[in-house]
């Protein structure tokens, strides 16, 4: 390449990631210009995909949003698919058009599908906050926050759990319980109360999301349609009543989108998980439990289970109240379902299991022969 053609190359690449460019407002940047710089060369042009179905997927470009194939980008793998928040290379002329790659994921927020297969399913990619919609309408269940965490946790981003309706406990007392009860199963992470309808708390949740791309995760009926509607400034996303029975609502959104705010960021809605599995989590199980990671170093054992062993740590924090029991009993379940999703795909972990296991009989085995000499 000559010596203007490279200078040439270098004044658009700039041009490129400048604060101007149109696609700027979603997130475009010079370390991600730099890292497109091989696909320009070969005529590919940058998008961001703001929604993805049947195998096609809406991007927006500097040129405007198109619509594109995504039949070349591995669609037998689940977890290399084209996902919202991707940042695709498009070959935009002709038609139909076609994704032909996209930039590598910073983050990733993958779950565990309910095949029989466990395969992984990921849900929003590049993004920097994970927001966690927890409704104040009715009991708020502890457990699944928990879960919703270890993937936040794993994915790479910073989660922030928002109890939405906040309105529905005027009691100042009464919510500040709640909030403390979610605190403690979610250390290390904000815990805000908002109200679409008083506006209270969405100051602070708007200058959050405003640093980045965010995605807004929840049960059916956690308020996040509404949620985004007053993020976004405007009722862009359809809204349905939970019902008064249960307080469970039903699929407002069907597709995850992604949509620029007019505050600065990016949002990305989607529609009520039913399920939350786990997905080779381990480390963000580590991190949502920190505090018994922590006693865990302390055990007479570096390889305690904390179930019956002496000198345990964590048991004798369980014993003295320092350490809820619901609290050991959630970190044990979800140990054991992500040690289970992760032996499907990794023949070294299954053979731990059963070495394991084989153990754990053996001794059980001993001490019950041990136990009848005695008897006799």
């Amino acid at each position: 390449m000559s010596s203007s053609a490279s200078s040439s190359s270098s004044s658009a690449s700039a041009s490129s990631a400048s604060p101007s460019h149109p696609l700027a407002p979603y997130g475009w940047d010079e370390a991600l210009a730099a890292a497109f710089a091989p696909h320009a060369e070969r005529g590919l042009v940058p998008g961001r995909v703001v929604r993805v179905d049947r195998g096609q997927c809406d991007v927006v470009t500097a040129a405007g949003t198109v619509r594109a194939d995504t039949a070349f980008v591995t669609p037998h793998d689940p977890l290399r698919v084209i996902c919202t928040g991707d940042w695709a290379a498009l070959d935009a002329a002709g038609s139909p058009r076609y994704v032909r790659t996209y930039l590598p994921r910073r983050t990733a927020f993958v779950r565990s599908t309910s095949s029989q297969r466990s395969e992984g399913q990921i849900l929003a990619a590049n993004v920097d906050h994970v927001i966690i919609a927890v409704s104040l309408a009715g009991e708020i269940d502890l457990g699944r926050i928990e879960r919703f965490l270890a993937l936040a946790w794993e994915s790479g981003a910073q989660p922030l759990v928002v109890l939405t309706k906040a309105d529905l406990v005027p009691d100042v007392t009464g919510r500040s319980y709640l909030v403390q009860d979610v605190e403690t199963v979610a250390p290390g992470v904000p815990v805000l109360p908002v109200s679409s309808l008083t506006g209270e708390g969405t100051d602070v949740l708007a200058a959050v999301v405003a640093g980045g791309t965010s995605v807004l995760l929840g049960v059916s009926g956690a308020g996040k349609s509404t949620l985004a509607n007053t993020l976004l400034c405007e009722d862009v996303m359809e809204v349905q009543a939970a019902r008064e029975v249960d307080g469970k609502g039903r699929h407002t959104t069907t597709t995850r989108n992604l949509l620029v705010l007019p505050g600065g960021g990016v949002l990305i809605d989607t529609p009520g998980l039913r399920g939350v599995g786990l997905f080779d989590a381990g480390s963000g199980v580590g991190q949502v439990f920190s505090e018994i990671e922590g006693l865990a170093g302390d055990c007479r054992f570096h390889d305690c289970a904390h179930e019956a062993e002496p000198g345990c740590a964590v048991l004798a924090a369980v014993a003295d109240g320092s350490l809820p029991e619901r609290r050991l009993d959630s970190y044990r379940k979800l140990l054991r379902e992500n040690q289970r999703i992760v032996a499907k795909t990794d023949a070294r972990v299954r053979a731990e299991i059963r070495r394991d296991w084989k153990q754990k009989h053996a001794e059980g085995r001993a001490a019950a022969q041990a136990k009848r000499g005695r008897v006799r």
